[in-house]
C-alpha cells in the first residue's frame, strides 16, 4: 500500500523529525528493504488531470515492480519554498528516487539534489539538469495541433476560448500551435485567452470558461488541472478539449476529444534503471510518435471530415513529415517569426513567448 498523505500533514510529520532528520540529509539512501520511490504533486490526485496521470503513473510503477518497490507521494504541494521543504523531507524519508511533477518544482529539486548526493530526481516539464538530476516532457504541442484542426472544422463562431494557468512558454507553445492548425483550416479563426493564474482551481477555471462562451466562443481549450472547462462546456452545450487525461465522463456530448499524459512506461523505465544501477543524466522530450502524449477517442461533435483531417494531421507529426510549427509564421503584432519552410529549434520552441497571428491574449 501507498504512504499516502497531503501537504499539511506531511509538513507537520516532517517537524516533528527535527534535528535528526536534518543529521541524516547527507547519508546515502537506504539500500535495504523495497525500493523507495517518492512523488510530488502540485494538486490534488483526485484533479483528474495533471496529477491524477502522475499518480496513474505511479500506480503502473507499483503494479509492474510489485514488492521491489514501495511508493509515496504527497500532494497540493504549493511551487516555490514549500516545494523545496517537500522535497528535503522525501529525501530524507529514504525514498532513493523522487519524482517531481511541476515546473515550478524545478528549483527546488537542484537544490535539495545537491544535498543528497545518492538520491536520483526526475523534474517534469523542467530544463535544468545535474549529475543526479534528470528532466523529462512532453511535446503537448503536438496534441495541441491535432485539437486545432478538430477546431479548425468543427466551430461554427470562429472564436475558441482558452483559458490558460500561467503564461509560461510551455503553455504559450500549445496556444500557439492549436491556434496555427486551426487558421490552417479557417484562417478566420480567434483564439482568446483567459490566464487564472493557477494550475487547479475549478472556480476560477468555471468563471474563465464562461466569460468566454459569453464572448461568443463555442469550443473551449485549456492548459489548467481540472475537469471545470469540459463540465461548463457541457452545462453551457458547447465544445471542449479535455486536458491531462480523458475527461469524457464530465462531457459526454462536450467533449471533442483531449490530451492524455501517460507517463507509465516512462516511470517504469527509469525506475528500473534507478534500481540496477543504469540510471544517468538525461533530458527527454517526447510526444505522440512516442506514446508520452496521447489522444483520446473522438466525440459525437467531431464530423467525418474533421477526424480525417485530425488523423492526418497526427499521422504527419508521427512520421515526422509534419511539425506543426513549420514557417511562414507571424505573430500577433504582425512580425515575421519563422522563415516559409523553417522549423524551430527545441530551444527557441522552449522560449517561445510570443503569441502567433489570431490569438487575443
Amino acid at each position: 500500500m501507498p504512504n499516502t498523505v497531503d501537504r499539511r500533514r506531511f509538513l507537520l510529520g516532517s517537524a516533528a523529525l527535527g534535528s535528526a532528520a536534518l543529521a541524516s540529509r547527507i547519508l546515502p539512501a537506504r539500500a535495504a528493504g523495497p525500493f523507495q520511490v517518492g512523488f510530488l504533486y502540485v494538486g490534488p490526485v483526485g484533479d483528474f488531470g495533471w496529477s491524477y496521470q502522475h499518480d496513474q503513473a505511479r500506480k503502473a510503477v507499483e503494479a509492474k515492480l510489485g514488492d521491489q518497490v514501495k511508493t509515496s507521494f504527497v500532494e497540493n504541494v504549493a511551487e516555490g519554498p514549500d516545494s523545496e521543504r517537500v522535497i528535503r523531507q522525501l529525501a530524507s524519508a529514504g525514498n532513493q528516487l523522487i519524482f517531481s511533477t511541476s515546473f515550478g518544482f524545478m528549483n527546488s529539486a537542484l537544490k535539495v539534489a545537491k544535498q543528497f548526493p545518492a538520491v536520483k530526481f526526475e523534474q517534469a516539464t523542467g530544463y535544468k539538469t545535474a549529475p543526479n538530476v534528470a528532466e523529462y516532457n512532453g511535446r503537448f504541442y503536438e496534441g495541441r495541433a491535432v485539437c486545432g484542426t478538430i477546431a479548425g472544422h468543427v466551430s461554427k463562431s470562429g472564436i475558441v476560448g482558452y483559458v490558460g494557468s500561467f503564461p509560461i512558454p510551455e503553455v504559450v507553445m500549445g496556444i500557439n500551435a492549436f491556434t496555427l492548425a486551426a487558421r490552417k483550416v479557417n484562417p478566420a479563426i480567434k483564439v482568446k485567452v483567459i490566464w487564472v493564474n493557477s494550475w487547479f482551481d475549478p472556480g476560477k477555471e468555471a468563471d474563465a470558461a464562461k466569460s468566454l462562451i459569453d464572448q461568443g466562443a463555442d469550443i473551449l481549450c485549456t492548459h489548467t488541472d481540472s475537469s471545470a472547462i469540459v463540465q461548463t462546456a457541457e452545462a453551457r452545450g458547447v465544445h471542449a478539449f479535455g486536458q491531462d487525461s480523458d475527461m469524457k465522463q464530465f462531457g459526454p456530448n462536450a467533449q471533442l476529444s483531449a490530451i492524455v499524459n501517460n507517463w507509465g512506461d516512462y516511470y517504469i523505465a527509469r525506475t528500473k534503471a534507478a534500481m540496477d544501477g543504469s540510471w544517468k543524466e538525461q533530458s527527454v522530450w517526447e510526444g505522440l510518435k512516442e506514446g508520452i502524449v496521447q489522444l483520446a477517442a473522438y466525440g459525437p461533435g467531431v464530423t467525418d471530415e474533421a477526424r480525417k483531417a485530425a488523423d492526418t494531421t497526427k499521422a504527419g507529426i508521427v512520421a515526422g513529415t509534419l511539425h506543426p510549427f513549420t514557417g511562414p509564421v507571424s505573430d500577433n503584432k504582425g512580425k515575421a517569426r519563422i522563415a516559409a519552410g523553417a522549423k524551430p529549434t527545441d530551444e527557441e520552441l522552449q522560449k517561445q513567448d510570443w503569441y502567433v497571428e489570431g490569438v487575443q491574449a
